[in-house]
């Protein structure tokens, strides 16, 4: 699937941390795909820091290269073919001892063709086998190639305490679940990722508080769908005998889990990521107005607004569902925004489905959206069964019609805040001009204003007085709060 967004995205980020000075070995990393992605890289760099090595953002000067890689679309596929050229061309022509690894879901998907596939590839690694990456590089160095990628029914990787990609000390995710029980006809993931398991609680509210004490301002709560998460006091589901024993041990669901994080840290900002229509429940709403730290935003894709082809892609919604969802959503937080993933062309789509998407975006008026061309993935069901019989050029006009019925709504959005203040956590310097600042709103908009005296991490009351479809432009009012 071809994405076009009109929100800021991550692309191959590479991931460095300060340096042990102990270590002797150099690792690169870099990261594409989803946040879950850039968590797992955390996760990477935490387990090998351990083993020696420190990151460089120098591909040259690495003995080890890794790849975190997204199969979710066969352009990211590609993306991550082209930079292993690039990798191949540096080992071949400066740095012969490197070692290359291909880790996510490219490596899950493709498993040991890989080693066939990418002759530069000494290892492939699965997204459940990280903490085996010491035998693995231990293979390697023998002369072998390394392949681990077994999926667990278990793993979480809750007791891994992960380095932080995210090097301004401001923002950071915090994996909640792992995997996917959902099976949409479209989606790799559960074949990729696994079946869904949900971290213990006790474990997050740890890191959550441990990146208080480091000075975060913001976490977001991570997971492929985050509504569905549950865990039973007495350990997972596969430690019960039977469904009555299970009945009787306590659990935590997310909006429990969602009320226990924004209690523990107060002054923190509480996101979550990302949300299934079919699993939201009106509770999280309540927990959300019951804690002002808790922001009022929701990522909710649809993917399409045909009945006809939710049912094809086995979503477990109707679009007269999301719409009542939305609605209840905003009787109990009126400030509350929805941002949106939509698919276009899937197979078997008529203009009449295509028409029934633009009227559910213009009912909700999103936010942003991410929206996609669809394409046929290996392995899935919509790949196995269906044939990918919409024409590029009507996938392809169809999805401009759909960005630019976002554009419009993003600016419908973005106008309300006109002459209104809105609290605003600092995270950067503005791209387009070094003497403004530039942080989010808790409704997820950037918003950028004068620099003055505040610095990255500062929460800010901005006065908005003009917009674009998805800036805010403002300047500081009073009562803002510094650090």
């Amino acid at each position: 699937m071809q994405k076009k967004t009109i929100d800021e995205t991550q692309q191959g980020n590479t991931l460095v941390l300060d340096d042990k000075k102990e270590n002797t070995k150099k690792l690169f990393i870099e990261s594409y795909g989803c946040a879950m992605n850039f968590s797992d890289s955390e996760i990477v760099a935490s387990i090998l820091n351990e083993q020696g090595f420190n990151t460089t953002q120098n591909l040259e000067d690495a003995d080890l290269v890794l790849v975190n890689t997204c199969s979710i679309r066969d352009k990211a596929e590609q993306t991550v073919r082209k930079r292993l050229e690039k990798y191949n061309a540096v080992k071949r022509d400066l740095n012969p001892k490197m070692k290359v690894g291909v880790l996510g879901c490219m490596a899950e998907r493709l498993k040991e063709k890989f080693l066939d596939e990418e002759k530069i590839v000494d290892m492939v690694v699965g997204p459940d086998a990280y903490k085996d990456l010491p035998n693995l590089l231990a293979e390697v160095e023998s002369g072998n190639d390394a392949v681990n990628v077994i999926l667990s029914k278990e793993e979480t990787y809750g007791d891994i305490a992960p380095v932080r990609l995210n090097t301004n000390g401001i923002n950071a995710l915090v994996s909640i679940t792992r995997g996917c029980d959902n099976m949409c006809t479209f989606c790799v993931v559960p074949f990729t990722r696994g079946r869904e398991r949900s971290r213990d609680p006790q474990s997050i509210l740890e890191e959550v508080n441990d990146l208080a004490s480091k000075g975060y301002k913001e976490v977001t709560l991570l997971g492929q769908n985050v509504d569905s998460y549950l865990w039973y006091g007495g350990g997972l589901k596969k430690d019960f005998k039977d469904a009555s024993e299970m009945q009787k041990a306590t659990a935590t669901n997310f909006a429990q889990l969602l009320g226990m994080v924004a209690r523990a840290q107060p002054k923190m900002r509480v996101r979550f990521s990302t949300s299934n229509p079919q699993d939201m429940t009106e509770d999280v709403f309540h927990i959300m107005a019951k804690h002002q730290n808790i922001c009022n935003h929701i990522h909710l894709p649809f993917q399409s607004g045909s009945d006809r082809i939710l049912k094809a892609m086995n979503r477990q919604h109707t679009a007269e569902e999301y719409r009542a969802l939305a609605h209840r959503m905003w009787e109990i937080l009126p400030d509350c925004t929805i941002s949106q993933d939509i698919i276009v062309g899937f197979p078997g789509e008529t203009e009449e489905d295509h028409q029934d998407t633009l009227q559910l975006m213009e009912d909700i008026k999103f936010v942003f959206g991410y929206m996609y061309k669809y394409s046929e993935r290996p392995g899935t069901l919509a790949g196995r069964k269906l044939e990918d019989n919409v024409p590029e050029e009507t996938k392809k006009r169809r999805l401009t019609e759909i960005v630019n019925a976002q554009r419009n709504h993003s600016a419908h959005r973005t106008q309300q805040f006109i002459g209104k203040t809105t609290e605003v956590l600092i995270e950067k310097e503005s791209k387009k001009d070094p003497n403004q600042w530039s942080g989010r709103n808790e409704q997820s908009i950037v918003v950028v204003f004068p620099k003055e005296n505040y610095q990255p991490g500062d929460f800010v009351n901005v006065k908005i007085h003009d917009c674009t479809s998805a800036t805010l432009i403002g300047t500081p009012a009073p009562l803002s709060v510094q650090g």
